[in-house]
């Protein structure tokens, strides 16, 4: 029986075979090609698929590329990662000079470097074409659902909400609490000074500061002292975790790793603070900080739609604009840690360059001391009001013109949803980074005179504000603008006021102190060598 099933499967041949493969049966050349192949070891063939592979990255690459400028060949699969890791800020210059549009490839992802000030204003204002998108790390320390990620209706409708905490009203409540944090740093910065006996290089502490004051001015005092010394020396790790340009895992012990454990500190931090904001706004307390703000907007559109719900009158109940729904603990914390992520490392490198600035140019610091004691009618521990702010004209105009000279942030990573024509003759692919770069603009000689020379009047008797309305991109443009710029730059001019009032200060400068050091956002390279003094009643 065995032998009959044998004897019939032998002799049984499938037609396919028989049509398709049969002919080739039995040809010396066929046969020997399977030689060949059955002969090769395991590393030729992986070998040979690696080289096929390197084939594809670099065939890809230059089709990708086209006719923008970029080099004509890249590393195999990580291309220029290792400068990533280490950028160069001369070699930023270099490929903005290249050409208005340009492209690098790291790893997995092409990038396009728009320099050209009109195409970096399309890629701001073509949402439909392109949304925000950092680097690959920014989505596992922020969370693929944080609503800077959102795109669209949804985006704007969420950014609704968030507008009200940034009104003139919102922003002079959160004064109070930033001038604490100030009088608290600057007699810190007096101790440091003291301590070193020297030049202390002040970079870190005024890192610290930024942190601190942000954490008050957002979280408020739910969140304590220690914590917010914990969150402002962890908080370096998350900066550093975006250096792995399109790293595209998270390894152990890596810098992505230690950012990932930072972020989820910051992240349990403020949820128990949004809990905190919730028990005390229910019990009708003062807002005091931007969660307080934003909570209470929540609490009153509950209140109003379960009126509204409950059929009860609504004679003398304003409507809440918008109305808003309930967020949760962890969606407010979220929230609130994506206004740290962006006004961090900004904020940091901006008061950095201030101080720096200042000392080099003692005439500008003593129109701003001049100009804070006049607003504060000669009592310089006054508590400032948004009515002094309106009036200290070159104090703001000197952080304006700081934030040109100096900008913190000098490109905007966005990716392409979809293929974008960005000009007449490329078309960025699918699923391409497109950066925007925004140094330029605003060093362009035929819309800022002397461009590399800081000089405040720009902004106080010059053109610059109206003829450089369009090269002005510090905060964005479009649909994603920087929501907390007028709070930015009224925290630094809030800043340097008191400080020139207080402090006198000397910048003990080196080869480095203009060369750029770029961690995320740029910084003297050589960290800011500083002495405080305090300055005479």
């Amino acid at each position: 029986m065995a032998s009959a099933v044998v004897a019939n499967n032998s002799s049984f041949t499938s037609p396919l075979a028989d049509a398709k493969f049969a002919q080739f049966v039995g040809q010396s050349h066929i046969n020997g090609l399977i030689t060949q192949i059955s002969e090769l070891s395991p590393w030729t063939v992986l070998l040979t698929i690696f080289l096929c592979m390197v084939a594809y990255d670099q065939c890809s690459y230059l089709w990708q590329k086209g006719s923008i400028e970029g080099p004509s060949w890249k590393a195999p699969f990580t291309g220029p990662f290792l400068q990533s890791v280490r950028p160069n800020f001369e070699e930023y210059k270099g490929k903005w000079a290249s050409g208005p549009l340009s492209c690098v490839s790291v790893f997995h992802k092409f990038v396009v470097i728009a320099s050209d000030r009109d195409l970096a204003r399309k890629i701001f204002n073509s949402p439909s074409f392109v949304k925000p998108c950092v680097v690959d790390a920014a989505h596992k320390l922020l969370g693929k659902t944080n609503w800077v990620f959102l795109d669209g209706k949804a985006h704007v409708d969420f950014r609704k909400g968030l507008n009200g905490l940034f009104t003139r009203q919102a922003l002079e409540t959160y004064l109070p609490g930033q001038e604490d944090v100030y009088n608290d740093y600057f007699a810190r910065f007096l101790k440091v000074s003291k301590d070193a006996d020297g030049p202390f290089p002040f970079m870190g502490e005024f890192r610290e500061l930024m942190c601190a004051v942000s954490c008050r001015t957002f979280v408020g005092h739910y969140i304590s002292d220690e914590a917010v010394k914990k969150i402002a020396d962890d908080y370096y790790n998350i900066t550093a975790a975006m250096e792995l340009v399109n790293f595209p895992i998270i390894l152990p012990f890596t810098k992505s790793w230690y950012g990932k454990i930072a972020s989820d500190m910051v992240m349990e931090e403020f949820s128990k603070c949004a809990a905190k904001s919730k028990v005390r706004m229910a019990a009708g307390g003062d807002v005091t900080c931007i969660m307080d703000a934003w909570i209470k907007s929540i609490l009153d559109s509950k209140t109003y739609r379960e009126r509204e719900e409950k059929g009860l009158s609504m004679e003398g109940i304003e409507k809440p604009t918008p109305l808003l729904r309930e967020f949760t603990d962890y969606e407010i914390a979220q929230t609130v840690f994506t206004f740290l992520f962006a006004s961090q490392d900004a904020t940091s490198s901006a008061c950095t360059w201030l101080f720096q600035t200042m000392a080099q140019r003692p005439d500008c610091l003593d129109k701003i001391r001049e100009e804070n004691l006049r607003v504060r009618n000669g009592n310089r521990d006054a508590p400032c009001t948004m009515e002094m702010m309106d009036d200290m004209v070159y104090t703001r105009a000197a952080v304006r013109e700081l934030l040109r000279y100096r900008p913190p942030v000098i490109m905007v990573p966005y990716l392409a949803k979809k293929p974008f024509p960005i000009s007449d003759t490329y078309t960025v692919p699918k699923g391409a980074m497109i950066i925007p770069a925004v140094y330029p603009a605003l060093r362009d000689p035929e819309i800022y005179e002397n461009p590399d020379y800081f000089d405040p009047d720009r902004y106080v008797t010059g053109d610059a504000e109206t003829k450089g309305a369009k090269n002005y991109l510090v905060f964005g443009t479009g649909p994603h603008y920087c929501l907390g710029q007028v709070y930015a730059q009224n925290n630094l001019a809030l800043m340097i006021g008191k400080a020139s009032m207080h402090l006198d200060w000397v910048h003990h400068a080196t080869p480095l102190s203009e060369e750029i050091k770029v961690f995320a956002t740029i910084f003297p390279m050589d960290d800011c060598p500083l002495t405080f003094t305090k300055r005479p009643a």
